[in-house]
């Protein structure tokens, strides 16, 4: 390479050329913050009109969960303004999921004017990687593990309730009879107030008060334990679960930036496999704290991105090694 060429490679990345005083680097940081700002207001705008389906879709697993339990399908409320805030989260979240693209690409802008064009082909590179991983993990949660999750847990149980009739005393009266009550695959197309019946899909007792009217009664379980789950704390924890699944599921991209970093070599990658596996397990256990379903469902996926996060890396290091560098001297 002749030294003309060579003196203009050099000219094109000069480092000079991407330096920006303070008053520019704050002028920008305040357009994308007002941009990433104001699509995510659009985007909460929005969400607010189909926060209500936001809701039921999350809450569906838990509604299955219950019927196939034989309990009620309600999700209770403590406190009054309980609906509404969940409605709000689930709406702000919704808008955070919508207007994500837009106001990382918002960030990406101002990280990038600062990087070195090196620096921005490993980030524009691996970006979408760490997205795909992202959905997956969201994906698998709510696809496969929360259900087995959900089943067990409401499934779980300590036995029948014990008969206490010898101990109150309560002698049984073998010659009164039962009141019969109808179980109805749908709920009549026009009920007459007094009438009640049993709704054969959800399992609730139904009772008309008024024409157009129905009011609901839940059954409790049989057995020593019935579930009482509120809506706050089960949005909760579903959220908080979507969201270690997504970043417990960017391992490989964990493991490939210690290698590419200089930390880590990928020997001592493969050597420490058992004590890694060990970690995941605890991992797993706090983040799925079912050791039945939830936890094996969860360790075995990121066994699995272990090993493709040493691929990864052993497969970039080579073609790194084929590559002939830009320029020399």
């Amino acid at each position: 390479m002749s030294d003309e060429t060579a003196s203009a490679a050099k000219k094109k990345h000069d480092p000079e050329d991407y330096r920006m005083t303070i008053g520019e680097h704050l002028e920008e940081l305040r357009k994308r913050l007002f941009l990433g700002v104001a699509g995510f207001l659009v985007a909460f705008i929005v969400s607010m009109i189909f926060g209500e389906h936001v809701l039921l879709f999350l809450c569906k697993p838990l509604f299955i969960a219950l019927a196939r339990n034989g309990f009620s399908t309600h999700i209770h409320i403590f406190e009054a303004s309980e609906t509404f805030m969940t409605y709000i989260k689930a709406a702000m979240i919704s808008a955070g999921t919508a207007a994500g693209p837009w106001m990382l690409y918002q960030l990406w802008l101002f990280i990038a004017s600062g990087l070195y064009p090196a620096e921005r082909k490993y980030v524009t590179k691996y970006l979408p990687l760490s997205i795909a991983l992202f959905v997956i993990g969201v994906v698998f949660l709510y696809v496969y593990v929360l259900p087995l999750m959900l089943q067990f847990f409401i499934g779980f149980d300590i036995g029948k309730l014990p008969d206490l009739g010898p101990i109150l005393r309560v002698t049984p009266n073998g010659t009164t009879q039962p009141m019969t009550i109808p179980i109805l695959p749908s709920d009549p197309s026009t009920p007459l107030p007094g009438q009640l019946w049993i709704d054969a899909i959800t399992g609730m007792l139904k009772i008309c008060i008024a024409p157009n009217t129905i009011r609901v009664l839940d059954f409790g379980s049989p057995n020593a334990i019935t579930p009482t789950i509120t809506l706050a704390s089960y949005f909760d924890m579903v959220i908080g679960m979507l969201l270690a699944f997504g970043l417990a599921f960017q391992l490989p991209l964990v493991v490939l930036a210690l290698v590419r970093i200089g930390i880590v070599e990928i020997a001592t990658f493969r050597k420490m496999r058992r004590i890694v596996y060990f970690a995941l397990t605890i991992i797993a256990a706090v983040i799925v704290p079912d050791v039945v379903t939830g936890m094996i469902a969860l360790l075995l996926p990121l066994v699995l991105l272990y090993e493709f996060g040493i691929l990864l890396a052993v497969w970039s290091g080579r073609k790194d090694l084929a590559t002939p560098p830009e320029s020399s001297a």
